[in-house]
């Protein structure tokens, strides 16, 4: 926006309702487990949960996206269908209903799983970063060392976790992982 629309509260009013409904929602017992999901324990939306965790998935329908990986995660295959409802009917069934893919280039993964897995609070495991990627760990060091530096993640137990300032900071972490 040029200008926020009007009645939109400023970053430190947003933030005070922000906590505000975090301790309401923890005092009816939700947590929050990713950026916009609270959830009772052992309640989390696991549709979602594939996703953030670099899952695959299908799209059915119009406009719907995929994310196929291949068995020796060689390479990770995105695919969308046609947007518009009667393009998608007049070529359902059709190699035609394809609107296209793009086999994510290898120097792009480390941001796109970053784009997912930061989302959750639980964090990652470096090799489950090396499996779902095919990419060897080392090539998010430099990014990661500055994350650590900044006080936005942190190495706990084998993973590598968003701390509270970096969670707020999700879009700026992220970004460390942009080439």
């Amino acid at each position: 926006f040029a200008r926020p629309p009007k009645g939109i509260p400023d970053d430190d009013a947003a933030w005070d309702i922000q906590e505000h409904c975090q301790r309401l929602l923890a005092d009816a017992g939700y947590a929050q487990y990713e950026v916009s999901a609270y959830a009772k324990p052992g309640r989390q939306c696991a549709h979602n949960l594939n996703y953030w965790r670099f899952g695959d998935y299908l799209g059915i329908g119009a406009g719907a996206h995929g994310k196929i990986s291949s068995g020796a995660q060689e390479h990770v295959l995105r695919r969308w269908k046609h947007k518009h409802p009667q393009s998608y009917l007049a070529s359902a069934g059709t190699a035609a209903s394809i609107g296209g893919d793009e086999i994510v280039p290898g120097e792009r993964l480390p941001f796109e799983y970053m784009l997912n897995l930061l989302r959750l609070h639980e964090g990652f495991r470096l090799s489950d970063f090396e499996a779902s990627t095919g990419l060897a760990a080392c090539v998010i060091d430099a990014p990661l060392a500055r994350a650590v530096a900044q006080g936005w993640m942190r190495r706990q137990d084998g993973r590598v976790v968003p701390t509270e300032l970096g969670r707020r900071f999700t879009n700026d972490v992220v970004e460390l992982f942009l080439v």
